[in-house]
């Protein structure tokens, strides 16, 4: 169904919009003169139900009680930027996860509060916020002008909600960029960042590139690390959204991964300094970063011929365009220890 009408139902002869959150439930809210009326509930029906039993409720109410909820507000009462921002940063902290969270902070302290914070909500206007992302992206910084521009459009688009003011964010545009995308390492810079680590074991962070270089994990992932019968490796997707379970997946160790697994110490990769880590791939690859290991353990694993479902699953990934089972398939797929550890034997170079 298209996605204009999937988002909407019909209540007492109301065209009520909603939407599916990021941890799951449904919304559903219609703001009039003298009426506001929200529900929201993880199954649709409910939140359906719940949202009709509400107008309902509304519309038997004297008139007396039922006076506007949404006055438009003196703008004495209209909060500055930094205490509204502030309160959705609470929000935020109870529904994302603590590293998203983390980031979201920081963009606000650093960026948005000085620019913004002592002002009105109602006093800052479109060209401002236009003119401030325009010299972001001046600077080539395209994808912190998205994320900052996306926090202003949740901030304002709440605000619009709770004192009824226009969203300065409704006109504000930015340029199409193309994003960079990440490569492999060739054959011959692996094998220069394997004899490197294997030199300079006194190095830290070397146990950590390796681990990413033969497992794939997002460096995120690393904290979360454990060996399984000696023969897998174990951590926790760091991609899941709060509220859900923890998804485990267990990467085989290869062939490959065997001739280097001497010069492994998994505890100094477990606890290695993220921002050390990073500072190393940049002397070392100054073109590169870290997140191209993952590219490299993926790649090579295709070269060698391992099928690309067990490849999905070893690197935590519900999307590939090149495999073309679909998630229901996939879904309904447990490949055996037998099968996994079969396709890992195709893993030597």
């Amino acid at each position: 169904m298209p996605e204009p009408i999937r988002k909407i139902f019909i209540a007492n002869n109301y065209i009520v919009s909603y939407r599916i959150t990021s941890n799951g439930y449904y919304e559903a809210r219609v703001r009039r003169k003298d009426m506001y009326i929200e529900a929201s509930c993880r199954d649709f029906e409910t939140m359906r139900r719940r949202f009709i039993n509400k107008l309902n409720e509304f519309y038997s109410r004297p008139y007396c009680e039922s006076i506007s909820y949404a006055k438009v507000q003196p703008k004495n009462n209209i909060p500055l930027f930094s205490d509204y921002a502030e309160e959705w940063l609470k929000i935020k902290e109870q529904t994302t996860k603590p590293s998203t969270f983390k980031e979201y902070e920081r963009s606000y302290r650093i960026d948005l509060k000085p620019v913004f914070g002592k002002k009105r909500l109602s006093a800052i206007t479109r060209s401002e916020i236009q003119n401030y992302l325009f010299a972001i992206i001046k600077e080539g910084k395209n994808k912190k002008a998205e994320k900052l521009s996306l926090m202003l459009k949740c901030i304002f688009d709440m605000a619009q909600e709770d004192y009824n003011i226009n969203s300065p964010m409704k006109k504000v545009v930015l340029p199409h960029y193309q994003v960079k995308k990440g490569s492999a390492f060739t054959r011959d810079e692996e094998e220069r960042l394997i004899n490197y680590c294997k030199k300079n074991r006194d190095v830290e962070g070397v146990d950590a590139l390796l681990v990413l270089n033969f497992f794939g994990l997002r460096k995120s992932e690393l904290k979360t690390l454990r060996i399984i019968d000696g023969e897998w490796l174990q951590c926790e997707t760091s991609k899941e959204k709060l509220g859900q379970d923890v998804v485990l997946r267990k990467i085989p160790f290869t062939p490959a991964f065997k001739k280097v697994l001497p010069y492994v110490d998994f505890e100094k990769a477990k606890n290695v300094n993220l921002n050390t880590l990073s500072n190393r791939m940049k002397k070392l690859f100054p073109t590169h970063h870290l997140h191209e290991l993952r590219y490299t353990f993926i790649t090579r694993a295709k070269e060698c011929g391992v099928n690309p479902e067990v490849v999905m699953m070893w690197s935590g990934h519900s999307e590939d365009k090149d495999v073309l089972a679909s998630r229901v398939n996939r879904g309904y797929t447990d490949f055996s220890t037998e099968f996994q550890l079969k396709e890992a034997a195709k893993v030597d170079y």
